[in-house]
This record gives C-alpha cells, sequence and structure tokens, in this order.
C-alpha cells in the first residue's frame, strides 16, 4: 500500500483530478489548503530584512496558495492510474509551477473503530 501525496499550485485542476479518481476507482482522499515557505516568507509583514524583499520580487507573481491532496492506494497499479489522471488535469500548464507529487509506502493501516 502506498500513500500519494499531491501538492497542486495548479489548483483550478483540483475539480478535474477528483472526477479522473472518481473515474478511476478512487473513492477516497484528504485534500487541505497549503503554503509553501516561499509564499510564506514573502506575503510575511517582516519585508524590512533584504533577504525577505529579495524573495518578495522574485516569488511575487507565483502560486500563493495550493492544495495538497493525499489518498491511500493499495497498489502500484493503482499509483500509476492516480499519477496518470493529475498528469491529464494539468497537462497544458506551461510553467514549473504546477505543483509535483510523491509517494509513501505504508506499513500499517488502523481503523478508528473497534
Amino acid at each position: 500500500m502506498y500513500v500519494l501525496f499531491i501538492v497542486l499550485n495548479a489548483v483550478d485542476s483540483l475539480d478535474d483530478i477528483l472526477s479522473g479518481f472518481v473515474r478511476e476507482g478512487i473513492r477516497g482522499a484528504t485534500i487541505f489548503d497549503s503554503q509553501g515557505m516561499g509564499s510564506a516568507i514573502v506575503n510575511n509583514e517582516n519585508r524590512s530584512t533584504p533577504l525577505f524583499s529579495a524573495l518578495h520580487m522574485l516569488l511575487s507573481d507565483s502560486h500563493p496558495y495550493s492544495k495538497t491532496i493525499f489518498t491511500v492506494l493499495e497498489n502500484e497499479s493503482i499509483v500509476d492510474k492516480a499519477v496518470a489522471v493529475v498528469h491529464e488535469a494539468v497537462d497544458g500548464i506551461s510553467d514549473n509551477g504546477g505543483g509535483f507529487m510523491f509517494t509513501v509506502p505504508i506499513g500499517k493501516i488502523y481503523q478508528m473503530n473497534r
């Protein structure tokens, strides 16, 4: 089993990703709002520090907020399907800031209801 993490800067693609997951039989995912460290520094009130001012100029046009999605997937075949869905949803985004994905193997899962 694996957990697939998707940090999605191209938040307009979220609905396409979720509908693609349903189409592929992936029924569960958790989504939360997130913000990268660079964006947090740029949007901080402490712009008097020269480094922060330089970062603000560099990152001011980038995506300030993102969505982080994670889903538990049973095997590598389903991981491949989920990754293909995400690639399809963000296809055509020209910049490198669309986001990124990674997987982590799961050792055990514990149900909360006994």
